[in-house]
């Protein structure tokens, strides 16, 4: 599951990005939408026939019922999530990935949020994993380092990785891909930043 409380962190960019990647290494994915918005839903209407199927579920007013024989089923939850809601929604997933932007207003809303989630029963029971990703980032800025030393003091939640600000996003999201389905050559960078996370996707539950 992909979720942060506070809207426009790059929830979707993550999901879309996560769901093509197991596509294109042959898995059977489900992409599962619980934002009204449909913005994960958006990128696949706009997804070529050639590139690898990925079934969308509109989960925010059908339900999560993957079919039989999905690998991975990638949420994309929406904003706002807290109280009794977000103890419910915890309940829907086993790992959870936290995008977070570089910007004081989203560093103090994560550390209220994942102070919040952690307090949930799966994960304070440590039956499911944290991770956070540093999203746009841009390297060498006082911001970035910020964020980069704030997201590296979280205890209990691992630092997966940092994903730079580029066109690669928007180019991907614009026709439906992720940045593993264009050349290496343009997007060399990107695929390497994705590295970290996605090793951590795949290690045990424990931190």
């Amino acid at each position: 599951m992909i979720i942060n409380a506070k809207g426009g962190s790059g929830k979707s960019t993550l999901a879309t990005n996560l769901a093509s990647y197991y596509a294109s290494q042959n898995a059977k994915v489900v992409l599962a939408d619980f934002d009204p918005q449909e913005s994960s839903l958006d990128w696949l209407r706009a997804r070529p026939k050639s590139r690898p199927l990925i079934q969308g579920i509109a989960a925010y007013k059908d339900g999560l019922k993957p079919s039989r024989g999905v690998n991975y089923v990638i949420i994309d939850a929406p904003a706002s999530l807290h109280g009794p809601k977000l103890t419910e929604f915890v309940k829907k997933a086993e790992t959870f990935i936290l995008p977070v932007l570089p910007s004081p207003i989203d560093m103090r809303a994560a550390a209220a949020f994942i102070k919040e989630i952690k307090s949930t029963g799966p994960i304070s029971r440590k039956q499911a994993k944290i991770g956070v990703v540093a999203n746009r980032a841009r390297g060498y800025t006082n911001i970035f380092a910020q964020l980069d030393e704030f997201l590296s003091g979280i205890r209990g939640v691992t630092y997966t990785t940092a994903l730079r600000e580029t066109q690669n996003y928007i180019r991907a999201a614009e026709r439906g891909m992720g940045i593993f389905e264009f050349a290496p050559g343009a997007t060399g960078v990107d695929r390497e930043e994705w590295k970290p996370l996605i090793s951590w996707l795949g290690s045990k539950r424990s931190h």
